[in-house]
């Protein structure tokens, strides 16, 4: 597997591109299960979630080609799909491959889509995607590690119909979204997601004839059609890349500008680098970041959208660590979220943890060690460690790293870090 090797203690400084978002592109490759026409992506990262999506989809007889005169180009043509399955061989390292249920449903009537796996930090069930589609006139079994699910007997399409989710759900959203496109009448979800992703989503699929209103809102209302058509669609920026970025500068210090960073994606998060003491401007698609010497801790609580994201804790953390004075950080959506902590005390971060809450006071410095990565932003908060710590920190298993970030490595080494990739 291979090694990050970073010595620490470099500022940052120059231009870093962000590319498109993850959580945007994966839910949109399933989108274009929903059409027989080609549809085209623009700004697709190249990641190992996205190639193992893509290899999801190929695997179902769909044409999705990698453009190689355009970079972050790719595209798909569902026409020939032939097999409405997505088999635990390729979805075991990506929970996203529930995102595939909604579509193959409303558009084939049936589905087999293994349980999914991904990383390790926490319980995220998928019993609110069966409730919703049940809802709608599915009928799903879970067997054998697989839901099996089928329209209705009789029935020729889903149903609309009200939704309520238990919790707010980002994937639910996005599932029930691509479906009810499809479903007869009208569909309404209740306490959906906001993020922009979800919103990013719903443009795709309005382009392909979808009428949907309300996205970023809590109640989407989804009028089905009969068919969609193709379209081309650029993915959003990655407000968690952006993020992970304007972190690493604010704890390393420099001047770093984000080009297609998006402020108004990151309201939460820039509002405590700002309270830090992390200088912060922001236009027409970019973000400036600007910070020197040690800042103020930080206390916050993630939370759904709008509120301060889960994907940014681990990062913020590594901010904190090595911030001046004492902070309580509060992980209220995945119980699991701070394995990345024992691996911070390995370099000298003071955290303790008590139940959902992480207090940490501030060190100095941080000291390089060998370190292993348990889940994607843990990994990228380790990264961060690294660049402040003193000497040489090796991060290990960051195939975490690469399912979320598009040449993370690159891109701080062209803002003057000491990084390296070891090949192993």
């Amino acid at each position: 597997m291979d090694k990050l090797r970073i010595r620490g203690g470099r500022s940052l400084a120059g231009t870093v591109d962000i590319s498109g978002a993850k959580n945007a592109a994966l839910p949109e490759l399933c989108a274009a299960l929903l059409t027989e026409q080609p549809v085209t992506l623009q700004n697709v990262p190249r990641l190992q979630d996205v190639a193992t999506m893509l290899k999801l989809i190929r695997n179902m007889g769909v044409d999705a080609v990698r453009s190689d005169a355009e970079p972050g180009v790719v595209q798909i043509n569902a026409a020939a799909l032939n097999k409405p399955e997505a088999p635990y061989e390729l979805v075991k390292t990506m929970r996203a491959s529930v995102l595939a249920l909604g579509p193959l449903l409303a558009r084939f009537g049936h589905a087999t889509v293994s349980l999914p796996g991904g990383c390790a930090i926490g319980s995220r069930p998928v019993d609110q995607h069966i409730k919703g589609l049940e809802a709608m006139g599915a009928e799903i079994v879970v067997e054998h590690g697989y839901m099996l699910a089928k329209l209705a007997h009789g029935a020729k399409r889903l149903t609309g119909c009200h939704i309520t989710t238990d919790m707010v759900t980002v994937t639910g959203t996005e599932n029930f979204m691509m479906a009810a496109s499809l479903a007869e009448g009208e569909t309404v979800l209740e306490n959906a997601a906001q993020e922009p992703e979800i919103g990013d989503l719903a443009e795709m699929l309005i382009k392909m004839g979808a009428n949907i209103q309300g996205h970023g809102t809590r109640r989407i209302r989804i009028q089905g059609v009969e068919r969609l058509h193709g379209a081309t669609h650029q993915v959003v920026a990655d407000r968690i890349e952006a993020g992970t970025f304007l972190c690493a500068v604010a704890a390393a210090g420099g001047d770093v500008v984000l080009q297609h960073g998006r402020a108004d994606h990151l309201d939460a998060v820039i509002e405590k680098l700002r309270a830090a003491g992390a200088v912060i401007t922001a236009g027409e698609g970019f973000i400036r970041v600007q910070a020197q010497g040690r800042l103020k801790a930080q206390s916050f609580r993630t939370t759904e959208y709008p509120g301060f994201p889960t994907d940014m804790q681990a990062q913020f953390m590594a901010l904190n660590a090595i911030a001046n004075g004492s902070s309580k950080v509060t992980e209220t959506i995945f119980e699991n979220r701070f394995m990345h902590v024992n691996e911070m005390v390995r370099l000298g971060a003071r955290i303790q943890i008590e139940g959902k809450v992480a207090v940490l006071d501030g060190v100095a410095r941080l000291s390089g060690a060998t370190v292993m990565a348990t889940d994607l932003r843990a990994s990228a908060s380790l990264v961060i460690a690294g660049l402040v710590a003193e000497g040489e920190t090796v991060v290990d298993r960051i195939y975490h790293l690469d399912r979320g970030y598009d040449q993370m490595e690159a891109k701080l080494r062209g803002l003057g870090a000491d990084i390296e990739r070891l090949k192993t």
